[in-house]
């Protein structure tokens, strides 16, 4: 594939992009995710930082039930699709659930989630995606206008349930679609 290696962000079809290479990696960091974490992704894409996030948490694709899991969810139905059979054939479709849904609400049927991270734009912070972080987790998530001028924010969950907030710089992302996203 020619744009294997390209750090930029690249286009995947419907009007949607997947995160420069530097992003994939940042989130991992900024999420500061280890194996045996549950993750949710809201936009999943094609599929390709699912798998990266796959490897972070649940890196020996064992069955045990204290190995991480990631479950990836894409309001696009084509996309998810695609994303399901890139899973497949990069061979983590045991660590990766792809759900064809709306994530601006979340997954609760699945949390709650040690990282919930957001690849696409939104006004704010969902409350569904609020409630859905664990004792102890982040949320990553950049929040601003539609297509630029976003900041990365980092939310963590106190065990007493306070949410904190870290401005973790600019960032330009695809809007967020949804029922808690950007309009049209």
């Amino acid at each position: 594939m020619p744009y294997a290696y390209v750090d930029s962000p690249l286009p995947i079809g419907h009007g949607q992009t997947t995160s420069a290479l530097h992003m994939t990696a940042l989130f991992c960091e900024y999420a500061e995710m280890k194996p045996g974490q549950n993750v949710l992704e809201v936009g999943g894409g094609c599929g390709y930082m699912s798998c990266v996030y796959a490897e972070v948490v649940a890196p020996n694709d064992q069955p045990e039930p204290e190995w991480g899991h990631v479950w990836s969810v894409e309001i696009i139905k084509e996309l998810a699709e695609f994303a399901r059979i890139n899973v497949n054939k990069a061979g983590y479709a045991s660590r990766v659930t792809v759900v064809h849904g709306d994530a601006s609400v979340g997954l609760s049927e699945h949390g709650p989630y040690d990282v919930i991270i957001v690849t696409s734009a939104a006004p704010d912070i969902p409350t569904p995606l609020q409630e859905q972080i664990a004792s102890g987790g982040v949320l990553l998530i950049p929040i601003g206008t539609p297509h630029f001028f976003q900041e990365l924010f980092r939310i963590r969950k106190a065990d007493n349930g306070k949410l904190t907030r870290e401005n973790l710089g600019g960032v330009a992302f695809v809007p967020l679609r949804g029922k808690l996203g950007w309009r049209g």
